[in-house]
């Protein structure tokens, strides 16, 4: 003990161990978990290894609860705090701690619990019971782990200033009521505490066992793959067998670690069981050091004050390393906190119907600017708001309505058959308009499908403007705020639908009913015949005066030719030619009745092709001057029923809805989430705040 005091003396600097040990205080008195990872030496190794006794002989008193098991559930952030010893004559007027149970107790010597601030326990063993009482409270009795940390500050001045946290011994089969995946509990754990680069990790190996099978320093290697923050503990060394050392290790032979390997002995179980006082034990620890063939002549290298004295160096080395980067980080993410709890806003802001007041204004002209294109937050990644629409209107629409072919249902065949019946009971002369409007007036009616799902995608977009204006964080903060809102605006976009969908019906029944064939753009039946004329005349084969070699003027065929008399070949191929095919000349003399379905032939004569063709053209031609209307006249109209009607009553309609009777304090109720969040933000820009105030003393 006076060891460890003479080091104390002379070799401790605490402060920098002590500004850490109050930033651990900060974090951990507010609740809310540590963002700043502190410098600290954790302590791991398996079941047995000896790791409860190594920190006791740091200590210098027995204060950590024992037996078969786990038997450390949670973390244990153990915080030593060098203080100067009282003079005698002080010591001598200090009363002595009543009704202990800890013979070695005495005044300069107590711990204190983080979460029982103010009491002092100056009897170690009462510090032990505290200890289990507070595991037992968040893990219960099962044997099962809490990842929560218990503090324990102990002021001594036999002790350098050092924090240490022991973590659960890491164990292989679940024992009794332990959980069944209690060895992935605890590799968990341990793994998330020594995986912060900031830690060091001080692996406890027990020296009677193989090295390469230590579960301690296995699990360090995976997160410290070169040992540059690990450190070694070798316990039992005064159990191996005769004529065995550790020098190979502590040379690095075997496992080389950049800071090293100390080796210690331990109190047995029966020292422990015969409660043998620690300072006995370190005198007997020094005594076989200082006799020890293989470790007389490095000694001092050797032993708990040696340990205690070089963790102290490496952490305060360490904390000088880490200390830029850890302002850096304090002062990073305070601001970080601040921000997110200026969003959250406070949670009284005045007048409720103001409120609701301001939002309504706001929301509105944000749906404005979205819809104008003029948002502050314009996207370089994707098309949103108004764009989106414009999308609709001449991508979506446009090629929809291109893509309709006025022809894909209507065959040759099938317009023969109207060209005859609507030619009634004479053969027409001339091709018949009836023919024409009555197939164009068809295929205009089936531009009202995809002019009808053009306002079904610009309300989809609305909707979506709508989502994306109710995803900020103040409508996440209000969700009954939220829920109005989207309840009223989507109701007013259904509203404004009907008469949209009604001036868009109206545009394709406008079409449909006046075939306005004066058209300038529409090609007229003249000029239709001549093309199809002057297709047919370059189809045929001109024949040549062989004398003259100049070609030879058209045939007239002679009027006895007349289809409707003669009973040649080309009336077979005519429009009646299926009813006669299959009938001879004595079935044709007896003039059966004709059949109740009378349908035309497959094959067109010349003239009826040439027909056909004119009427197709003329079809063709007044089709694209419809369909170019449609595509500049339907988006106008969603733009003037839809969305331009929506911009400019958006504001009056939510005013209508949401000040009819409503109570406005039950729509600004806040979510549980935003009280939750406001709670943490708080907590955390008040610890990070004093954490600031901490780092900012040491220059």
């Amino acid at each position: 003990m006076a060891q460890n005091a003479s080091i104390a003396n002379n070799l401790n600097d605490p402060g920098l161990i002590t500004l850490v040990n109050k930033l651990q205080d900060v974090f951990t008195t507010v609740g809310v978990q540590n963002p700043i990872d502190l410098p600290q030496i954790a302590v791991v190794g398996s079941q047995s290894s000896g790791k409860s006794s190594v920190l006791e002989n740091i200590v210098g008193r027995d204060f950590l609860p024992r037996g078969t098991g786990i038997v450390t559930r949670r973390p244990l952030i153990l915080q030593l705090i060098n203080r100067a010893p009282l003079p005698k004559a002080q010591v001598n007027g200090v009363a002595e701690p009543v009704e202990t149970t800890d013979r070695e107790s005495n005044v300069e010597e107590w711990g204190e619990f983080l979460h029982i601030p103010g009491q002092k326990f100056y009897d170690f063993n009462k510090i032990r019971e505290e200890i289990v009482k507070e595991t037992d409270a968040k893990t219960g009795r099962n044997a099962g782990i809490s990842p929560a940390p218990i503090n324990l500050r102990i002021y001594s001045p036999n002790v350098l200033t050092l924090t240490l946290v022991d973590l659960p011994g890491l164990t292989k089969v679940p024992v009794g009521d332990q959980p069944r995946d209690i060895e992935r509990q605890i590799r968990e754990m341990v793994l998330k505490q020594i995986s912060k680069p900031n830690a060091i990790i001080l692996a406890v190996t027990a020296a009677n066992t193989d090295l390469a099978n230590s579960d301690g320093l296995k699990l360090a290697r995976e997160v410290d793959p070169e040992g540059q923050r690990t450190i070694g503990v070798l316990t039992k060394v005064d159990l191996m067998d005769e004529g065995t050392d550790v020098v190979d290790i502590l040379a690095g032979r075997i496992i080389p670690l950049r800071l090293g390997y100390v080796p210690v002995v331990n109190r047995g179980q029966r020292d422990i069981e015969n409660r043998k006082a620690i300072s006995s034990a370190l005198e007997s620890e020094k005594n076989f050091f200082e006799n020890h063939k293989a470790y007389r002549n490095k000694s001092s290298y050797c032993g708990t004050p040696y340990l205690a004295r070089k963790l102290n160096l490496i952490l305060m080395m360490h904390i000088k390393q880490t200390l830029p980067d850890i302002k850096a980080r304090i002062s990073a993410s305070l601001q970080k906190y601040t921000q997110e709890l200026s969003q959250l806003g406070d949670s009284m802001l005045g007048n409720s119907a103001n409120i609701v007041l301001n939002i309504i204004t706001e929301f509105s002209n944000e749906y404005r600017t979205v819809l104008e294109g003029n948002n502050q937050e314009l996207s370089s990644v994707e098309l949103s708001g108004g764009a989106r629409i414009s999308f609709v209107y001449h991508e979506l629409y446009a090629n929809g309505v291109k893509a309709i072919d006025p022809f894909d249902q209507v065959k040759d065949i099938d317009i023969r058959t109207i060209l005859y019946n609507s030619s009634g009971s004479s053969p027409a002369l001339f091709v018949g308009t009836t023919a024409f409007e009555l197939i164009v007036k068809q295929q205009i009616k089936r531009l009202e499908e995809p002019s009808l799902k053009c306002v079904s995608l610009v309300y989809d977009e609305l909707v979506r403007i709508l989502s994306q204006l109710l995803n900020k964080p103040l409508f996440r903060r209000y969700p009954g705020l939220k829920e109005k809102f989207h309840q009223v605006v989507v109701n007013f976009f259904k509203k404004s639908m009907d008469p949209t969908n009604k001036l868009v019906r109206d545009l394709v029944a406008m079409e449909s009913c006046y075939i306005n064939t004066g058209h300038p753009d529409f090609i007229n039946g003249h000029r239709a015949m001549a093309i199809v004329n002057e297709r047919h005349a370059q189809a045929r084969p001109v024949q040549v005066d062989p004398k003259t070699g100049k070609p030879l003027p058209p045939q007239v065929p002679p009027r006895a030719a007349s289809p409707s008399l003669g009973m040649s070949d080309d009336q077979n191929g005519g429009f009646f030619g299926s009813f006669f095919a299959s009938k001879n000349k004595k079935k044709m003399a007896a003039m059966e009745p004709p059949p109740p379905t009378l349908k035309a032939s497959g094959t067109l004569s010349e003239k009826e092709t040439q027909e056909v063709e004119v009427i197709k053209i003329l079809i063709n031609s007044y089709y694209n001057i419809v369909r170019r209307t449609m595509i500049d006249m339907v988006p106008k109209a969603i733009m003037l029923t839809l969305v331009q009607f929506s911009k400019e009553e958006m504001q009056r309609e939510l005013l209508e809805q949401m000040y009819r009777a409503i109570d406005f304090d039950e729509l600004l109720k806040e979510s549980d989430y935003t009280i939750r969040r406001r709670k943490e933000c708080q907590q955390m820009v008040e610890s990070l705040s004093r954490a600031s105030e901490i780092v900012s003393q040491v220059q």
